[in-house]
């Protein structure tokens, strides 16, 4: 089952069926003559933002990026530009998303493994993170997930 951003006014009312998964909305600020702003902080963030950082200029719609999970680390990513599909899997449910509205995000808590895939060749992730990178802090094997999330 997909959910798509375009043309879902309301993406709200579609639960995400993996665990440690939701929706972030943030709010969009139309100027008509000036634009939109759109503000993540602390108030639509569930938690302290400690690092920003961005995905680009992916030259091939087939790349993969993720393919791995955290063990504490929580992330809010936003597609500001473009479009990406998110195969999101708690090692119980598998569901993907396709993310191309860039003040609707998606939350992913700690044990979620992810792949983003299906990039447009404009795409631009935003991804907001919990924490600064730590190497330990990675599951990039998905049998190790599998036997962590599973007991």
């Amino acid at each position: 089952m997909n959910s798509h951003g375009k043309g879902s006014a309301d993406l709200s009312g579609r639960k995400i069926p993996v665990r440690r998964c939701r929706w972030i909305h943030i709010p969009r600020i139309i100027d008509a003559k000036d634009g939109v702003v759109s503000v993540a902080e602390g108030k639509n963030v569930p938690f302290a933002i400690r690092r920003v950082y961005y995905i680009y200029e992916l030259k091939y719609d087939r790349s993969h990026r993720g393919e791995h999970a955290h063990k504490k680390l929580e992330q809010v990513l936003f597609c500001v530009h473009g479009q990406v599909t998110l195969s999101l899997d708690d090692g119980f449910q598998r569901h993907e998303i396709t993310l191309d509205q860039p003040h609707i995000g998606v939350y992913l808590g700690p044990d979620v493994w992810v792949v983003m895939k299906k990039f447009k060749r404009d795409c631009v992730l935003l991804v907001l993170a919990s924490d600064k990178f730590r190497e330990s802090d990675y599951i990039r094997d998905y049998r190790r997930f599998i036997a962590r999330v599973r007991g």
